[in-house]
């Protein structure tokens, strides 16, 4: 058993990692490259992948903290260390709820700044923030440097308040627009958040931005990568293989499988990590979904209901052209482009002759919670925290209690029916637009397909074959269950086109029991009213 050593969850300031000996995946040859090549930059990753570190270590690299850096990269290269005026604006922390509080929280950021450089009378933020960096350049002799953590985060606070979110445009506008009226005053400027759909809206007036989120030559800025995984963290995969009974080449496949698959540009040959599970799985000693419970996104899945999105998809892949995937838009009801951006999806591969993406599900960790997620919502449940039992479904399905498994979900329909009831709202959606046939088939369709796959067995909806198509095919063990829905027809009629279609011959040869399931969905109950098992 190795040493335990400390690891730095949810720590952001680089100065406390090394000071109080945690782990650090040494990063600052980034900061070189950031630091002697260009002026203003610009990256997009998702929450909790280490933005914050990263601009706290630029902070102390160009506060010229020297004695924080010592046995890192940049040390090896870095002669002068000079002591630069920063100007650190973190938006992870404020009250962005109304106009003015937003305002206020902006006034705070620049009076703490004022204090130290001086008040020079300016009645307006960004006359204020333009008197700061001047002031700053004459005070010292140096330029500003200007780092903005999350500067989406106010914008992502009030999602859906569209009055609220073009005035909060507004005043930034006018706000980063003082950092090209100011190049002559500024050294350094490095801005982060999650999106990128409002770049061009907010940051129009500063046009020579240089956006490395895509940047082949930055995949690694933030996470861990392969490489990093198995040189730094040697005592951790030590320590998790021995307490789950694993051999290393074990541990580290499971890592992958759960944590790892995140691509941040053309070049897909490059993996990245999610640190934050990636550092949790090694705290706790167990492969657990840590990212994902941490803030799930809610109005995304609502936005993906609404408009009937194919979340078989998520798995198969997305196909998406670059300017979608690069200018997203906030007003936009395309949910791809911002999934991406938020970390739920990742690249696959580029095609340099289509200029287009494809982009999926990076690993088992986001997966089981974006499909945990998505589960109740199709159930019908106005919201989606309610608990639905896994396990229960599992064992009844292996067991072949398949009318046990039926009454189960019968009894999450009858639940959600009533509760959409009375909050007046339609199966699935917080629309009051009539939901259609077809939609309520397509929602109970995926209802037991989201099912399935939470349950870890290999499920396929509108399976193919020569005469028509299946609704939902799964195979266990012992079983190959072949479920078909009838919406207001009858179970009976379902069951006898499982036998017409041919549905059970590709598997005629297979060895295992083959089950059929005919089941009748009523639109005007919510509830399987009726199944046959034949």
């Amino acid at each position: 058993m190795s040493e335990r050593r400390k690891l730095p969850i949810g720590i952001q300031t680089f100065e406390d990692i090394r000071k109080n000996n945690y782990v650090y995946v040494d990063k600052t040859e980034f900061v070189g490259k950031l630091a002697y090549n260009g002026k203003p930059y610009f990256l997009s990753r998702p929450r909790r992948f280490g933005k914050s570190l990263f601009l706290s270590t630029l902070r102390s690299y160009f506060e010229g903290r020297r004695d924080l850096f010592e046995g890192l990269a940049i040390s090896r290269t870095e002669t002068e260390w000079k002591q630069y005026p920063v100007f650190h604006l973190d938006f992870n922390v404020g009250d962005y709820t109304s106009e003015e509080r937003f305002r206020d929280t902006l006034e705070k950021k620049l009076s703490d700044y004022e204090k130290i450089y001086g008040f020079g009378g300016a009645k307006t933020l960004a006359d204020r923030f333009s008197d700061l960096l001047r002031t700053a350049h004459e005070k010292t002799g140096l330029q500003a440097v200007v780092l903005v953590d999350e500067y989406d985060k106010p914008l992502l606070n009030i999602m859906g308040n569209e009055p609220l979110l073009d005035a909060y445009r507004a005043m930034l506008k006018s706000f980063y627009g003082v950092l090209k009226g100011e190049d002559a005053h500024i050294r350094f400027v490095f801005i982060t958040g999650v999106t990128r759909f409002d770049k061009v809206s907010i940051f129009s007036d500063l046009n020579n931005l240089r956006d490395i989120s895509l940047a082949e030559e930055f995949t690694g800025i933030c996470g861990i990568t392969q490489d990093e995984l198995e040189k730094d963290f040697v005592p951790e995969i030590e320590n998790m293989s021995e307490d789950n009974g694993l051999s290393k080449e074990e541990c580290l496949a499971e890592l992958k499988k759960n944590y790892d698959g995140y691509h941040f540009s053309k070049n897909v040959k490059t993996d990245v990590y999610n640190p934050f599970s990636l550092l949790n799985a090694f705290s706790e000693s167990d492969f657990g979904s840590y990212w994902f419970s941490t803030g799930t996104p809610t109005f995304l899945t609502r936005m993906m209901l609404d408009i009937q999105f194919d979340y078989r998809l998520l798995e198969e892949g997305i196909d998406v052209d670059t300017r979608s995937l690069e200018e997203y838009r906030l007003n936009s009801s395309e949910p791809v482009p911002l999934l991406y951006q938020t970390g739920y999806l990742t690249i696959r591969s580029y095609e340099k002759e289509f200029k287009s993406y494809t982009i999926a599900l990076p690993n088992e960790e986001v997966k089981y919670g974006m499909y945990k997620r998505l589960l109740p919502l199709y159930a019908g449940f106005p919201s989606d925290d309610r608990k639905i039992e896994i396990v229960s479904f599992l064992k009844e399905i292996r067991a072949g209690r398949v009318d046990e498994f039926m009454e189960r979900i019968n009894n999450i329909f009858a639940s959600a029916r009533s509760l959409s009831e009375r909050n007046d709202l339609c199966l699935g959606h917080r629309s009051q637009q009539p939901t259609t046939q077809k939609q309520y088939e397509l929602n109970c369709q995926a209802f037991f397909w989201l099912i399935f796959k939470l349950m870890g067995e290999f499920v396929q909806c509108e399976v193919q074959n020569g005469r028509g198509r299946s609704d939902a095919v799964v195979w266990e063990k012992d079983i190959i269950y072949v479920f078909e829905f009838k919406m207001d027809g009858s179970a009976k009629d379902a069951l006898e086109q499982i036998d017409s279609k041919d549905y059970l011959v590709p598997y005629k040869n297979d060895g295992r029991k083959l089950v059929k399931v005919g089941v009748k969905y009523s639109s005007t109950d919510r509830q399987l009213t009726e199944w046959i098992i034949g």
